[in-house]
């Protein structure tokens, strides 16, 4: 669509970068990580017991695993950036966002 509101096609050889530059249009998949990564950070910074941290820590209890890769859950990209306590990293909240 970018190259499209530029008139640039793929034969003119011109890198995605360039073409985000020229249109001032922000990558949509770094914009959901950041807001992920904030979210993340406000739900843990809470010490009120509310649903959001009890809903990222559940675990449903089926008897049977699935065939195949495990699913990717909501947390597991939050762990491989702050580790398994990210937790207690988002306490610091400098910390945490220098980790963004």
């Amino acid at each position: 669509m970018e190259r499209a509101m530029l008139g640039v096609s793929l034969r003119d050889q011109i890198r995605n970068e360039e073409i985000r530059r020229r249109t001032t249009v922000t990558d949509i998949a770094q914009r959901v990580a950041k807001l992920k990564w904030q979210w993340a950070g406000h739900i843990a910074w809470r010490t009120d017991g509310r649903w959001g941290l009890k809903v990222l820590e559940w675990r449903p209890r089926t008897g049977k695993r699935s065939v195949g890769r495990p699913p990717t859950r909501w947390t597991d990209d939050i762990r491989r950036v702050a580790g398994s306590r990210w937790r207690q990293a988002a306490q610091d909240r400098a910390l945490w966002n220098s980790l963004q």
